[in-house]
């Protein structure tokens, strides 16, 4: 195939010009340029032959081990078993008894605040039920510390804050500020204190974390762990209580001094 292609050229002829009229042949022009050194050229958009692709499907299904589409194995009755039995014997920590503090240390005319698992509880003597209380130590108003209240004449516990009282468990008695022909609010569920279950064995108040209904008569069914010879008067014992920090993440303060 050859064509000729005339090009314009103003003033004299050139040697430009002349090979512009003159013919080429453009089959002997490469299909492709070669790259420069150092270069290699890649197509912009790479794509496979559509006849090539079933090939490489078919190869890759068919022969390689390495991938499979079936499903693993299903773990064996005996790993369920004991994952279930793990689960069964593991720890709850809120489902124990724990101890307080001894009741030589406790004044039964005033309140005290605790702190045991984290939680901060106030313990107070009823005198109604003659047994020691132990609250959650925040009143359920204003979340005051009901441990910096006071034992009112009835022998409740009184919030310092707006002197709502409350029984041994945990029910509220009395609101100052409601009129006596008004609503009964002080009996609503949201008027309560929490109340844990609380026990006194070996001469020191224990208390059960867990303060929701299946809970309250958990002594009960359950005991705090017994020293019987504590109990026994042909026994001579001596009480003392020392608080370690081991065994916790112990954040020293500017004011602690050891």
């Amino acid at each position: 195939m050859s064509c000729k292609c005339v090009l314009p050229w103003l003033g004299q002829p050139t040697a430009m010009q002349s090979l512009t009229t003159s013919s080429f042949n453009l089959s002997k022009i490469p299909k492709s340029l070669p790259p420069p050194n150092g270069f290699t050229l890649l197509p912009i958009f790479p794509q496979l032959p559509t006849s090539s692709l079933p090939h490489l499907t078919h190869k890759t299904t068919s022969k390689s081990k390495r991938f499979s589409t079936a499903l693993p194995r299903d773990p064996s009755p005996e790993l369920e078993d004991s994952e279930i039995g793990e689960e069964s014997e593991r720890f709850d920590w809120y489902s124990q008894w724990y101890p307080v503090a001894p009741i030589c240390d406790l004044d039964k005319r005033v309140p005290h605040a605790k702190r045991v698992m984290g939680i901060d509880i106030v313990v107070w003597w009823d005198r109604k039920e003659e047994k020691w209380q132990v609250f959650d130590d925040s009143c359920p108003h204003r979340l005051a510390p009901l441990s910096e209240g006071r034992i009112d004449q009835w022998g409740r516990l009184q919030c310092v804050y707006h002197g709502w009282c409350f029984d041994g468990t945990g029910d509220c008695n009395f609101i100052p500020q409601v009129p006596p022909d008004g609503p009964p609010v002080h009996t609503f569920k949201k008027a309560c204190a929490v109340s844990y279950p609380s026990i006194e064995q070996n001469k020191i108040v224990w208390f059960w974390p867990k303060s929701e209904p299946q809970y309250k008569n958990i002594a009960m069914k359950r005991k705090p762990p017994c020293i019987p010879e504590l109990d026994d008067p042909s026994y001579s014992s001596l009480m003392g209580q020392r608080d370690f920090p081991f065994g916790s993440h112990h954040e020293m303060r500017d004011d602690e001094s050891f």
